[in-house]
């Protein structure tokens, strides 16, 4: 490209909790910035002050740090990062931006389930967006050596260019910072706690739209606060709070309901980096913070889910962990259970509650997971000797137990076994009454809750309406399912990108009332139903 000057990107990481030391962009290449002229949108000023927007190829070939990989990537995986950024883009999900999608004939082996079957997959290039992609793994490159692995950081000891490239980051992309503290070592804790606040505020949208990354090391993580490096990510399905979207996530690391705290402790992985630049204690005091700004964003968009808009009552996180259980004792699928709630009406007079709530029920139900489906998911992912074996060892040899397993997975797996027993032992006709049960007593709830919206307002009607407009804004009818980029990326290795294109279309209004297209892949499916039979066999590393 005319004007360009082509690099690579040198950083590290802790990958699954250990440093890997030196990684960088292994299949990335930087080709430069485009400056957005005077005049550009507003709002794409506050989001990037900056101005400026760096182009990167993902998939280009070699580079110095591509190890022992080909620096290629897939049709396949190019296309999942391609319709997942722009997804999440529409989503209203802060993240990078993919402009292209570039295949080509030739071809590299590769074993995607790792299982011994390679085969060949055509060489494709995505060209991505943001304005910047360092991340936290960009500051590692000076750690010292690591008391566990060993490995330390290309830079350690280069102490200057630390504090240069700090200097650049908070001039360029948090120049309000830079401008409001003369002082450095405030300067360096405001740009901390805003790193710390919009990586809380951008997981607490990860958790309320379903999203699951699958691989949050420290060098995959925005020093922005925004998404970044789509793998083997997914949105869920059927809600389960420990979804794990990555199948080589073994240990359940990344799932769903680890997101928060696994970006609170790359966050203090992030802090160590910075020190002395950033003092250690005044560090810990921005973190005190974390859990607080994550459960108040959290809550402000739930509230919008449920179309609580009028008053914050402090019942309202108990009603949503009772719906979030109630969902999972289902299995309801997650996205469309909440797009559902905003057919539940306020309480009126002259109107049979019973009948109402049964209305509201059946609704519900739908979304629900059949017997033959619960039982599958809830089937232990370890072979029954090998869990007898560990429980077993767990007694006789505890620290021999804690160096290939840990109490958290046994516990999941045993919950399993629990929840499989009962379904074992139930009919389908029980299940369902059962359902039914567990969502009557959840409407009669929020119906409760809803009546208290409507306490001192003159026009019930204006507050219904603007209630619909909220949640039907805010809950999505259409998300990227596994089994629609699945179908997609099927044409396209076919030959057949249109799927990719209609795919596309239908993300970009993911909040529309219409109903929405239907694939044309395999049996047809609407993209806003709850997933096909097949779509659990998908399997994402």
């Amino acid at each position: 490209m005319p004007g360009s000057e082509p690099a690579a990107h040198c950083y590290c990481g802790h990958q699954f909790g250990q440093f890997a030391g030196q990684l960088g962009d292994g299949a990335a290449c930087y080709l430069g910035e485009v400056k957005v002229p005077p005049g550009q949108d507003p709002e794409l000023l506050r989001e990037n002050p900056s101005g400026r927007w760096e182009i990167q190829v993902k998939g280009a070939g070699l580079t110095p740090y591509s190890r022992q990989a080909d620096g290629r990537k897939v049709l396949r995986s190019s296309i999942r990062e391609f319709l997942c950024s722009e997804a999440m883009f529409f989503l209203g999900v802060p993240t990078t931006r993919a402009g292209s999608v570039v295949t080509s004939d030739s071809r590299v082996i590769r074993d995607v389930y790792y299982s011994g079957n390679p085969r060949h997959e055509r060489c494709s290039v995505v060209l991505r967006i943001a304005p910047t992609f360092l991340r936290f793994g960009s500051f590692e490159i000076f750690k010292q050596a690591d008391e566990f692995t060993g490995r330390q950081g290309p830079s350690y000891g280069r102490d200057e260019i630390r504090g240069q490239m700090l200097d650049y980051v908070i001039e360029m992309f948090y120049p309000e910072i830079q401008q409001n503290y003369p002082d450095r070592v405030e300067r360096n804790v405001a740009f901390f706690r805003e790193v710390m606040l919009r990586t809380a505020r951008l997981v607490a949208q990860w958790q309320c739209v379903g999203f699951c990354h699958g691989v949050l090391n420290t060098d995959n993580m925005s020093i922005l606060g925004v998404t970044l490096d789509y793998g083997p990510y997914g949105f869920m399905d059927r809600f389960d709070p420990d979804f794990i979207c990555n199948a080589s996530d073994n240990s359940g690391r990344y799932s769903y309901q680890a997101q928060p705290a696994i970006c609170r402790w790359n966050l203090v992985k992030l802090a160590e980096a910075l020190a002395p630049e950033l003092p250690p204690d005044r560090a810990e005091a921005v973190m005190d913070e974390y859990l607080d700004l994550f459960n108040r964003f959290y809550l402000d968009n739930m509230r919008k889910k449920l179309g609580l808009l009028q008053k914050e009552e402090p019942e309202d996180e108990i009603l949503i962990t009772q719906l979030l259980q109630t969902m999972h004792n289902t299995g309801a699928d997650f996205t469309n259970t909440f797009r559902s709630l905003s057919q539940i009406s306020c309480p009126a007079e002259g109107e049979g509650e019973g009948e109402v709530v049964k209305k509201a029920a059946d609704l519900l139900l739908d979304q629900c997971a059949s017997l033959e489906e619960l039982k599958a998911a809830n089937k232990p992912t370890m072979d029954p000797r090998e869990l007898a074996m560990l429980l077993s060892m767990a007694q006789s040899n505890p620290a021999l137990f804690q160096m290939i397993s840990d109490r958290a997975t046994i516990a999941r797996q045993l919950d399993r076994l629990s929840r499989l027993k009962d379904l074992m032992e139930s009919s389908q006709e029980e299940l369902t009454a059962k359902h039914a049960d567990d969502w009557t007593s959840w409407i009669t709830r929020y119906r409760k809750r809803l009546a208290l919206e409507l306490e001192g307002q003159s026009d019930v009607q204006a507050v219904q309406e603007e209630r619909v407009r909220v949640m039907d804004g805010t809950n999505p009818r259409v998300v990227l399912r596994n089994y629609i980029a699945q179908n997609a990326i099927e044409a396209a290795e076919n030959g057949d990108f249109s799927e990719v294109q209609r795919v596309l279309k239908v993300l970009e209004r993911p909040f529309c009332s219409q109903t929405a297209s239907t694939s044309t892949a395999r049996s047809a499916v609407p993209y806003d139903s709850k997933p096909p039979a097949w779509a659990h066999e998908i399997c994402v590393t």
